[in-house]
């Protein structure tokens, strides 16, 4: 059985998700940050040395990153959710499934830590602010043709997309102003297998 190696609100979530989604055994060790410092505990070093979440052991193969994660599980399950047919919605899925964690979460990430500097984060906001605008703005205009963001159906490249545009909706201003985005997000966490998700993995602050 798979074993999730899940840490409280972080990107690890998105794994118990695609778990349900496709059906998959599984089985959650779960986490919880230092209430202080809101870091990973040290355990979590144990089970791969960089010490971060999400990590899945599959039969002794520990296996990280979350892209490397749905990747691995959607081949596992002969590709359920994974690529369309067509050769532009292909295209589109390989890029939503990195541009998650490549280009979205790292402005997202620097807003929460000029956030949490407080004053003297302050004149690094409006920038970064700026950035994840364009980012949103662009998104925004990706789901005003189609319901999803490989095409029109459902694939792991939304599920890829959800902790990013969820962190976005708590800490960069993503809001009705955006309803393609909005309204994408209130599809998600409408399905049976993110509800479900939920109930595996404990508290989950951006849902």
């Amino acid at each position: 059985m798979i074993v999730v190696h899940h840490l409280e609100n972080s990107r690890s979530q998105r794994i118990l998700w695609l778990l349900e989604e496709l059906g998959l055994d599984y089985r959650v060790q779960r986490y919880e940050r230092n209430p202080r410092t809101l870091l990973a505990p040290g355990m979590l070093r144990s089970v791969h040395p960089l010490g971060k979440a999400p990590v899945i052991d599959d039969e002794g193969q520990a296996i990280a990153e979350t892209g490397a994660i749905v990747e691995y599980l959607v081949e596992k399950a002969g590709g359920r959710l994974g690529p369309p047919a067509r050769r532009e919605d292909v295209l589109r899925y390989r890029h939503f499934l990195h541009y998650a964690e490549g280009s979205m979460m790292p402005p997202l990430f620097a807003m929460l830590v000029v956030k949490r500097l407080g004053l003297l984060g302050r004149p690094a906001r409006a920038p970064i602010q700026k950035m994840l605008d364009g980012h949103l703005d662009w998104l925004e205009s990706e789901l005003a043709a189609r319901d999803w963001f490989a095409g029109d159906r459902f694939t792991a490249a939304d599920v890829m997309m959800s902790f990013p545009l969820e962190a976005a909706r708590s800490r960069a201003g993503l809001d009705e102003r955006r309803p393609n985005l909005t309204d994408w997000l209130e599809r998600i966490h409408a399905r049976p297998a993110y509800g479900a998700a939920l109930q595996k993995g404990g508290p989950y602050a951006y849902a």
